[in-house]
């Protein structure tokens, strides 16, 4: 059971090369919880056991990237669900973490997504489908696993940013993109 949860860890593939991103560097990684909503059937974690759980897996999956352009990220963590034993079968509640991202941009001095992007992350499979991880793990572990969840979907936004914006291409890059004449056509 290890192995497969292991194997489907929001953390699997850090001993891997990161996924392209660019000219991208995180400096600054600040989480605040001010506001954080404990969901039904939840376990309590204190807003530092929150914070230090995401910032954490944060630091572990961008820390990796180490581009020239500086970028910053506030994150603010909007509610969150540690699964309590259930009913095996029956009644099997989920752990959930939702969070609000921003992105900044050192030089620029301003916010790469002026609205935040909130991201749902959920138990990985595997961590007791069937009998709920409130069954298998602790609430540090739940929290943990959550907040790894929580920094791979962050990447993907990321990654997704990059694609289809041009968020954080290197400057020559940039300098190079031809931009359509406005007064053309």
């Amino acid at each position: 059971m290890l192995v497969m949860v292991a194997a489907c860890a929001g953390n699997a593939d850090l001993d891997q090369a990161p996924v392209p991103l660019g000219d991208f560097n995180l400096v600054h990684n600040i989480v605040v919880a001010p506001k954080a909503q404990r969901g039904p059937l939840s376990r309590e974690a204190t807003d530092e056991q929150l914070i230090e759980s995401v910032k954490s897996a944060l630091a572990e999956r961008f820390d990796r990237y180490e581009g020239d352009k500086r970028y910053h990220f506030g994150v603010s963590v909007e509610g969150y669900v540690l699964a309590v034993p259930g009913i095996p079968l029956v009644v099997s509640p989920k752990s959930a973490l939702i969070l609000n991202v921003t992105v900044w941009d050192d030089a620029a001095g301003k916010k790469l997504n002026e609205e935040p992007k909130q991201i749902t992350v959920l138990e990985t499979f595997g961590t007791g489908t069937l009998i709920g991880s409130g069954y298998t793990l602790s609430a540090e572990e739940q929290l943990l696993q959550l907040s790894q969840n929580a920094a791979k979907s962050i990447e993907r936004y990321l990654v997704r940013q990059h694609k289809e914006k041009g968020w954080f291409m290197p400057d020559e890059v940039a300098d190079s993109v031809a931009l359509p004449d406005a007064s053309a056509g």
